[in-house]
């Protein structure tokens, strides 16, 4: 039996906007706003952690991505430009479908699976992890990572960029990020702050002027930075980095500074 994320609602709400994902004006506007600023984050976690030099146009040659929560590919499509073999998965056809077709427009070789990441299929497969994964508590979570035949994904780099607060169990989700973890990769996250300020301004303000589709985000599920370090310390891992993405007049939004809104962490697995 393996473990269940997707919320139905969620994949409907999001697959309806499949058509206008890669519309920098359309109902993604936010998102390609946003963008930027991540990959700026995820470049600075890769360049210090592998030693990569800032000036590498391919930091990620040879390392296997897994993106979760893909969309139709905002994240996946920089991500193989940077070297990497791109896996995307998302809970809505409709992006996959989406994401694919841009993709083949821009000449890459992207992999999009729709579904429930617990079964996803790949044929990387660590003993390594599956032995750390042994200690965490994973219960209800699909860690076998050969059970059927298949293996389970191993992935240098995991990325899930706002979407923790759209499933259905936060810690079953994380735990399923975990098993495809490998052992010296890195996990990236980003999701919105459970503050009054994100409650007016990335609720009620931002879908009340149509910055954001109404209905994308509920504040009860968006998780304080403290709540998120407990999930992936629960899952085995260690946060090793936090900073704050904050509303910026001159660039749309910045690195750094408040985390009221939004924040970004970076886990690993904690050396033994």
């Amino acid at each position: 039996m393996t473990a269940a994320t997707i919320n139905p609602h969620e994949a409907a709400h999001f697959g309806a906007l499949a058509a206008d994902w890669w519309d920098p004006r359309g109902s993604s506007a936010m998102l390609h706003r946003l963008n930027p600023v991540r990959l700026a984050y995820i470049r600075e976690q890769i360049d210090a952690h592998w030693h990569v030099d800032a000036r590498e146009r391919h930091p990620l040659a040879g390392k296997h991505v897994l993106d979760v929560g893909c969309g139709a590919g905002l994240l996946c499509e920089p991500l193989a430009r940077m070297g990497a073999k791109v896996i995307g998965i998302d809970a809505a056809p409709e992006n996959i479908a989406a994401a694919k077709d841009h993709a083949a427009g821009q000449g890459l070789a992207i992999s999009y699976f729709a579904g429930e990441l617990a079964d996803l299929p790949n044929p990387f497969v660590s003993s390594e992890v599956e032995t750390r994964l042994g200690s965490a508590d994973l219960r209800g979570v699909s860690t076998s990572l050969d059970t059927n035949g298949e293996g389970k994904g191993q992935f240098d780099l995991v990325t899930s960029m706002e979407v923790i607060e759209h499933v259905v169990d936060p810690a079953v989700f994380v735990a399923e990020l975990a098993a495809r973890l490998a052992p010296g990769g890195l996990m990236i996250l980003s999701t919105p702050n459970r503050t009054i300020a994100s409650k007016l301004l990335l609720v009620e303000a931002a879908e009340r002027i149509g910055a954001v589709p109404r209905g994308t985000h509920d504040w009860d599920r968006f998780l304080k930075p403290e709540e998120l370090t407990k999930l992936l310390e629960g899952a085995g891992l260690e946060v090793i980095d936090r900073t704050g993405l904050a509303p910026s007049p001159a660039r749309g939004f910045k690195l750094g500074g408040s985390e009221a809104l939004n924040y970004l962490m970076t886990a690993r697995w904690p050396d033994r």
